[in-house]
């Protein structure tokens, strides 16, 4: 671990909100004038859009099941282990950008689904910060978890991520039901064994839960507001945590005067 160069890490699954907690951590870096190395998941892909699709084909062919960007077969999980390592015992490591659109694609003159050259981190930076799928992950030949001073988890019930995930994909991304469900499916095997065992690692925990019904979220026209959900926050080392303190941090932010109590159970 590095009190001089610490990592932090927001890791959950696709359609999870990841995005949104890294929202909350720039402002968090902007009011504390802090320079921040900022590290997607996407980046350390193995793949480029293209020959995922070829490496999703030969391997369902293959092995009868195929690769997804929930394991190790598709990310480069070492290279991600060796810049948490090596920007914790020198604030630079080696990285890079997965352009996602044309948007992004255009400063770079590259296609969009292509990748930019490995670069190093410039020297100065106050911390590194990673949002993306594998904060947390452990293979048989990388241990990423091992060099995050403070890992976030960012998991909603499966249900409510699903929803989450079948509106973005429709919506943001042009993609049918049809074909979000079978991306689900074919990751399942990942989900269960690269995804899921990161939240046994984290220091911190987010659980959205929505109190209304989720039941089919393959059919769910909306996706439950902040309003109809609660969140169930849990903390790895619970006895080093002061509880009232942090609520009252929470009800002078929502500016909420009401009751409350808390409960230092895992």
């Amino acid at each position: 671990m590095s009190q001089k160069h610490p990592v932090i890490a927001v890791t959950g699954s696709s359609g999870a909100g990841t995005s949104t907690v890294k929202n909350s951590f720039e402002h968090i870096f902007r009011r504390e004038k802090l320079n921040v190395a900022i590290v997607e998941g996407d980046s350390f892909h193995r793949y480029d859009r293209e020959s995922m699709k070829a490496a999703v084909a030969e391997s369902a062919k293959n092995n009868g099941r195929p690769i997804s960007h929930f394991g190790p077969e598709a990310n480069e999980f070492e290279k991600l282990e060796v810049l948490f390592k090596e920007y914790g015992e020198t604030g630079s490591g080696m990285t890079r950008l997965y352009l996602h659109n044309d948007e992004e694609a255009a400063p770079y003159n590259q296609k969009p689904g292509t990748f930019t050259p490995w670069k190093a981190i410039v020297s100065g930076t106050d911390l590194l910060f990673y949002e993306g799928l594998h904060g947390g992950a452990k293979s048989d030949t990388a241990d990423v978890a091992k060099y995050v001073d403070l890992l976030v988890g960012v998991v909603p019930i499966v249900n409510l991520e699903w929803i989450q995930k079948i509106h973005r994909d429709m919506n943001a991304r042009g993609y049918s039901a049809e074909a979000v469900t079978q991306t689900i499916l074919h990751r399942m095997h990942d989900y269960v064994h690269y995804i899921t065992p990161q939240f046994s690692r984290t220091h911190i925990n987010f659980q959205r839960v929505p109190m209304v019904d989720t039941s089919n979220p393959f059919i769910a026209r909306e996706i439950p507001s902040l309003d109809e959900s609660m969140v169930v926050i849990r903390f790895r080392d619970y006895k080093e945590v002061d509880f009232f303190v942090l609520i009252k941090y929470v009800a002078r932010f929502f500016h909420v005067s009401s009751q409350y109590s808390c409960c230092s159970r895992r």
